[in-house]
């Protein structure tokens, strides 16, 4: 039951993070949708026991893609003036509502989902351990081959961005 609810709320967020990250206007506003519904993301990884690929969401998704494409958008600006009125009167405070029923709901999902007893809990699969295990014995030679792919295709990039196709005098 606590997976259905959790499943319907952060699946929620994340149709309205994408919803508005493709239709508004301000791309910092998209940004911050996709940011959204990358945390909701998260969400659906802790749930299926996936800790790791979580924290890999959050961190590297979340973290550091989000700031290079805020950091790109602040870059290239946008040249155009905020209106600063507030035309929603009714939206400041329904966000607040809505961020306090959020936490409530946190606080009683988090207070019945959490494994007391340490005979009861079974061990997660998306563990650090368990992930490397399988990477550097089963999956070495894929790995190996995606890490040259990558490496060749960056090389690749770099080649084709500084390539004038020019004739030199």
């Amino acid at each position: 039951m606590v997976e259905l609810v959790l499943f319907i709320v952060f699946g929620a967020i994340a149709l309205a993070g994408a919803l508005s990250m493709v239709l508004h206007p301000n791309p910092v506003h998209g940004a911050l949708g996709l940011m959204a519904t990358m945390l909701s993301i998260a969400v659906f990884y802790v749930v299926n026991s996936g800790h790791f690929i979580a924290a890999v969401q959050v961190v590297v998704y979340a973290g550091a893609v989000m700031t290079l494409f805020l950091f790109v958008i602040m870059l290239i600006g946008v040249d155009r003036h905020e209106n600063l009125e507030e035309s929603l009167p009714i939206q400041r405070p329904l966000a607040i509502a809505v961020g306090i029923a959020f936490l409530v709901l946190l606080g009683l999902i988090g207070g019945n989902a959490w494994i007391t007893a340490p005979e009861a809990a079974s061990p997660p699969n998306g563990t650090v351990e368990n992930i490397a295990d399988l990477l550097f014995t089963d999956w070495l030679l894929p790995f190996e081959v995606t890490t040259l792919l990558l490496i060749i295709a960056s090389v690749g990039a770099v080649a084709l961005a500084q390539y004038d196709p020019r004739p030199k005098e």
